[in-house]
């Protein structure tokens, strides 16, 4: 007799969590290449998209707490009681992280005097006023941060497919997007 399916998460929050993800990914590569190259127009424009996809992160993580309040997530799969722990608590730091480096990236930003302005239409206010030791130290503190969530993708990525191929479990492919009516296999 075949095991019942597991309950899948709904595709709201399947396409919140890849598009999350992919902008995450995509600006930690954007914020490597950026930093060393000279300064140009160029520097300048992808510190601006680097700005731009932060905030985007930001925003989008409010919307998934809001989803995930109003939809709840689907029963766990079994799984031993300290993973099903550690989850949740990587679970809680990522989600503190993709609101806790935007905010920092805004504070640097507000400490050296340039302001932020998302998509290049809405100004926000300087946090805190122009300060090269505080931005010395804003800085070190975002890219700590970066680091962290960045070292937490690489465990939740593992965790998964940890699952996906060790243990052969369901975990993986009840967030992964389903593709012409076809679960991954």
């Amino acid at each position: 007799m075949a095991a019942p399916p597991t309950e899948r998460y709904g595709n709201a929050a399947v396409a919140l969590h890849w598009v999350t993800a992919a902008l995450i990914v995509g600006n930690l590569a954007l914020g490597l290449s950026m930093v060393p190259l000279p300064l140009s127009p160029q520097k300048l424009r992808w510190y601006g998209w680097h700005k731009w996809v932060g905030i985007t992160v930001f925003l989008l993580t409010w919307a998934r707490l809001a989803w995930r309040w109003g939809h709840p997530a689907p029963a766990p799969v079994a799984m031993p009681a300290w993973q099903r722990r550690a989850a949740g608590v990587s679970h809680t730091f990522l989600y503190l992280l993709m609101l806790l480096v935007p905010i920092s990236g805004w504070l640097y930003s507000s400490s050296t005097g340039v302001q932020v302005v998302y998509l290049g239409l809405v100004p926000l206010p300087d946090a805190v006023p122009k300060d090269k030791e505080l931005a010395a130290i804003l800085k070190n503190l975002h890219v700590t941060l970066n680091a962290t969530m960045f070292a937490l993708i690489a465990l939740h990525v593992a965790a998964a497919f940890k699952h996906h191929f060790v243990d052969r479990n369901e975990l993986l492919a009840r967030m992964w997007p389903r593709l012409k009516g076809k679960e991954w296999a």
